[in-house]
């Protein structure tokens, strides 16, 4: 049987970086809207919710065409609520109302709104593909803890982060590490009920470009989005 595929929205309403920033406009719509568009272009999503606490964001997602079967409650809504536990509500309560195991969920975070429906395709495919447990989306990083990020030690003195037996004198010969990025996640369901933390299982990641990996949690983010969506539209 096909597995059925859950797609999620988790956009609660209080949000101190940038306040309102799931509803806020992003060239002419809701933050929210662009990831609620990729999840629809998601041909293997069964189902696409968003899963919030305010009602604001419930009323925009159903007019950007989610559902929104449930609101979250606000002890899952708070600043220091792990997402964790937000995941296994939505499973719980869809799986519930839906008569069927949810078998597989797929995040996607508001606040990656260069995204490309593609990105969250590849996630997919590589955990159903794979015998991973979940699946995220990195980058490239910018900066490398084994060659150009340093710290204090006891005494006082900065070394780099990571060390190894031979001296890494250029970055090429650094061991490559990456970002996390917001562009999707996807997870077994099976292990993401009875899991304590996503990283916990076997994980697996997709390379996202860094033109689409964005994170907003700034007014300078939402600046630097605009700009590159702007960029976007004048070359398409």
């Amino acid at each position: 049987m096909k597995p059925f595929v859950l797609g999620s929205i988790f956009a609660r309403g209080g949000s101190k970086g940038v306040p309102g920033k799931n509803v806020k406009l992003l060239c002419g719509k809701p933050l929210i809207a662009y990831a609620i568009e990729a999840g629809l272009a998601v041909s293997k999503i069964d189902k696409l919710i968003v899963s919030t606490d305010d009602q604001e964001i419930a009323s925009i997602a159903k007019e950007y065409g989610a559902e929104v079967p449930f609101m979250r409650p606000s002890e899952l809504a708070r600043d220091d609520s792990p997402e964790l536990l937000s995941w296994k509500h939505a499973i719980s309560k869809v799986s519930k109302v839906a008569g069927r195991e949810v078998d597989v969920l797929v995040s996607i975070p508001p606040t990656s709104p260069l995204r490309e429906a593609r990105d969250v395709d590849r996630c997919l495919d590589k955990l159903l593909d794979t015998d991973a447990d979940v699946v995220v989306t990195v980058r490239e990083c910018e900066r490398n803890p084994y060659y150009n990020m340093v710290e204090r030690d006891a005494e006082g003195n900065l070394s780099v982060v990571k060390k190894v037996k031979e001296t890494i004198r250029q970055r090429q010969e650094a061991p490559h590490v990456y970002d996390v990025t917001t562009v999707a996640y996807a997870a077994k369901a099976k292990f993401i009920l009875e899991g304590n933390a996503v990283f916990d299982g076997k994980t697996e990641m997709v390379i996202v470009p860094k033109e689409r990996s964005l994170d907003i949690d700034t007014e300078l983010d939402f600046e630097y989005a605009e700009f590159m969506m702007n960029r976007k539209f004048s070359i398409t």
